[in-house]
């Protein structure tokens, strides 16, 4: 009778392929602390086992709801952790996510209704599901990171914001959309941050970060918005929950391009 082999754990590559994550990002966990194998064999090989499994799950579920790497780490790690206290609180956080995205989603409709003629939205219903707490932490944030001369770039931003139509709200972000997305492909292909191929992407991100602010940006300040990006990944989205390293490879790629593109001449 043929003996069944003993399983030791899951290699890197089966963590992989079972949840979804990159075997980079794996390594990344790794060198982190984020996230350890059970055991490394001698030929240097990972495994992982249930409890890693469990792990992985609780920071992709932290990640979708656009905690940073540091901050899950600083959770998972509290000496009063408790998991099953913690996925019932995700599971309450996630189900008000779930609420507000299908409203997101009917003011999406309805604005493309509105686009394609059929229909005209009441104005309030323009901003039916957005989250003008979140949006307010977050301006506050930027204040407290940057200091007060970030005021004023603050409230340039919501002016022109709230100056917009629909049709140019839409248009700014399927833009900022489209260049995230292909920074994020630079990342996930090895180009280096500092390197000219990605000015073209980078100078079209300048280009929205001036009409956002009215004002061109110095190289000074379009570095500090990087920072930002790296300090806060929910601004870069899924993109960053799946490349891990991609905000500070942003932001390290915003400060190399500022001396080559920034207006040398703009107020600071």
């Amino acid at each position: 009778m043929q003996k069944r082999r003993t399983r030791i754990g899951y290699t890197v590559g089966e963590v992989a392929k079972v949840s979804g994550v990159s075997i980079r990002t794996l390594h990344h966990y790794d060198e982190l602390g984020l996230l350890k194998p059970a055991l490394v064999g001698e030929n240097g090989y990972r495994f992982y086992g249930r409890q890693e499994l469990q792990r992985l799950q609780q920071i992709m579920f932290h990640r979708e709801l656009g905690l940073s790497l540091a901050e899950i780490r600083r959770i998972l790690e509290e000496p009063e952790y408790d998991r099953l206290a913690a996925l019932r609180n995700l599971r309450e956080r996630m189900i008000e996510e779930r609420r507000r995205s299908k409203r997101l989603l009917q003011t999406l409709e309805n604005t493309i209704a509105e686009l394609e003629g059929s229909k005209v939205m009441d104005a309030k219903k323009l901003f039916d599901g957005f989250d003008p707490a979140r949006q307010a932490e977050y301006e506050e944030w930027i204040i407290d990171r940057f200091g007060e001369c970030a005021r004023g770039a603050v409230e340039a931003n919501r002016r022109r914001w709230s100056e917009m139509n629909a049709d140019e709200r839409q248009t700014f972000m399927a833009e900022m959309n489209e260049i995230v997305e292909g920074l994020a492909k630079g990342y996930a292909s090895g180009v280096a941050p500092d390197d000219p191929l990605l000015d073209p992407l980078l100078s079209r991100h300048y280009a929205l970060v001036a009409l956002s602010w009215a004002r061109q940006p110095t190289a000074e300040a379009y570095a500090r918005l990087g920072q930002l990006f790296a300090s806060n990944p929910e601004y870069l989205g899924q993109h960053a929950v799946q490349n891990p390293g991609l905000p500070e490879w942003v932001a390290a790629a915003m400060a190399a391009y500022g001396p080559r593109g920034c207006d040398p001449t703009a107020p600071a």
